[in-house]
């Protein structure tokens, strides 16, 4: 296990999906209101009273841990260890009664993810990469997929509505050229099938710490890579450009198409 993981990291990490995971199915297709944020995306209940589950498990279990999350902001930022938890990505699926949703929990050290679970409640399926360890899906090990050329890649991302600004659709034009096939939504799901093996690819922008914290050690320790679109780590302090690959070899070759 990497030194910088607490031992008990792992099994918190999975008891915070546990709490959250009955809360999201107990809204799931039930008519629930949907507010709009001030960036228009939607919000429930479901995400309010899911984040809170976890701030308060995380209050009482580690206290001077630090807590980022999208709908209750940041609690000691600055902190050596800092959680960052997006209970309900892809709000859009569920409120569309579709189960491609998520729960997304990190555990960070001075700014890098090192634990990461991606839940989902409704297909019941739970990855979890501890680096050092490895990544299991409900307790079974995982891997990338490995020794896959671009042409022969597989690509997805959530919605090409991400890539509005002229440089980033470049960017994505050019690679999806590459590319044997592109699809589109999964969210979170997109990045836990990678690490299984059946995507190569996913490339995304303007994420924020809690949508990519959480995959970057389900990824890693699945033996792929993920970085920046410029190829550096991923950090709490990344702009949210992000690239995802089944391997190094296969990442090399994506990079220079992300400009």
């Amino acid at each position: 296990m990497d030194p910088r993981v607490p031992t008990w990291a792992p099994g918190l990490a999975g008891r915070l999906a546990d709490a959250v995971r009955p809360i999201l199915s107990g809204y799931y297709r039930q008519g629930l209101l949907v507010d709009g944020k001030l960036d228009h995306s939607p919000v429930t209940n479901a995400d309010r009273e899911s984040e809170a589950a976890i701030r308060s498990i995380l209050s009482t279990e580690v206290p001077d841990h630090g807590v980022i999350g999208e709908e209750h902001g940041v609690d000691r930022g600055d902190a050596e260890y800092v959680w960052a938890i997006d209970p309900l990505d892809g709000t859009r699926a569920f409120v569309s009664g579709k189960p491609q949703f998520g729960s997304l929990i990190a555990l960070c050290h001075k700014g890098s993810p090192i634990v990461g679970v991606i839940d989902m409640p409704i297909l019941r399926e739970r990855w979890v990469g501890v680096l050092g360890v490895g990544t299991t899906l409900n307790g079974i090990p995982q891997r990338t997929r490995a020794a896959v050329d671009l042409r022969e890649a597989r690509m997805g991302c959530t919605t090409l509505e991400m890539f509005m600004e002229p440089p980033a659709i470049a960017s994505f034009n050019k690679l999806r050229e590459q590319v044997h096939d592109c699809n589109f939504g999964g969210d979170c799901y997109n990045y836990a099938v990678l690490a299984s093996g059946f995507l190569d690819i996913v490339l995304e922008t303007s994420l924020k710490p809690w949508d990519f914290a959480a995959i970057v050690p389900v990824i890693l320790a699945a033996g792929g890579s993920i970085t920046d679109w410029q190829g550096r780590p991923l950090l709490l302090s990344s702009a949210g450009d992000v690239v995802a690959s089944s391997d190094s070899a296969l990442h090399r070759q994506v990079l220079p198409f992300l400009k």
